[in-house]
């Protein structure tokens, strides 16, 4: 069942004429669904953005906020570790400016901050809805390499436990997981319990067309999605 906040959320993204969900939007939607999102706040100028870090705590991750720029690392809406208010304000008055002379006619909401995500191997959990067999769920490597190895794994929904253990261990970046090299071991369990979760989200959300997690954080410890894209079905 789609809760209230998803259904406000979905709606007035609809009634705004938009397909796109902002990444604060995203990660409000997943949050409540019970998938672990490291929040983003969104800031209409740079230094409600500099505020929002300090109640945060530095260093923060500054992103540009708008449903027209998918791809905001590509485009340079991205700014990472960014460690005293007066970088902070320094960086989203660049972006912003950045951004109204590559991107005219983008809607920008604002600004999104966010705290910078733990240390641990970057994954990608992903689902898109297949006119045969409904919504697909993808799991890989993620970050800046997943559309170069291309080394993933794709499961038809709903899926059991058995199924998303299978999803991580068949892809060949698996030994990467399991601490190969000294490095430190995944929260298996953790991914596991991720991809269940968007399972069900998308079970319970069917106006969710296309979903993105990259990337997603494994540590030792658990994991979290550092970013978020949501797209809807057309009205």
């Amino acid at each position: 069942m789609v809760s209230l906040t998803a259904h406000a959320i979905i709606e007035r993204a609809r009634n705004e004429g938009r397909v796109f969900l902002t990444e604060v939007e995203s990660k409000e939607l997943l949050g409540e669904a019970g998938i672990s999102v490291i929040p983003a706040r969104l800031a209409k100028t740079p230094q409600e953005a500099a505020a929002i870090g300090r109640e945060l705590g530095f260093p923060v991750a500054l992103k540009i906020a708008s449903p027209d720029i998918i791809h905001k690392s590509d485009s340079g809406g991205v700014r990472l570790g960014l460690a005293t208010p007066e970088q902070v304000v320094e960086a989203g008055d660049a972006m912003l400016k950045e951004t109204a002379r590559e991107y005219p006619l983008a809607a920008v909401q604002g600004l999104s901050v966010q705290a910078m995500a733990p240390p641990g191997t970057e994954v990608i959990i992903g689902m898109t809805r297949d006119a045969q067999f409904g919504p697909v769920l993808m799991f890989g490597l993620g970050g800046i390499w997943v559309e170069v190895l291309k080394d993933i794994s794709l499961r038809v929904t709903p899926l059991t436990r058995r199924d998303a253990r299978e999803m991580i261990e068949e892809i060949r970046g698996f030994p990467v997981l399991r601490g190969e090299r000294g490095r430190e071991p995944a929260d298996i369990t953790a991914l596991e319990d991720m991809l269940l979760a968007v399972s069900a989200f998308v079970a319970g959300n069917p106006a969710v067309r296309e979903l993105d997690l990259n990337p997603v954080i494994a540590s030792g410890n658990g994991a979290v999605a550092v970013d978020a894209r949501i797209v809807l079905e057309e009205k």
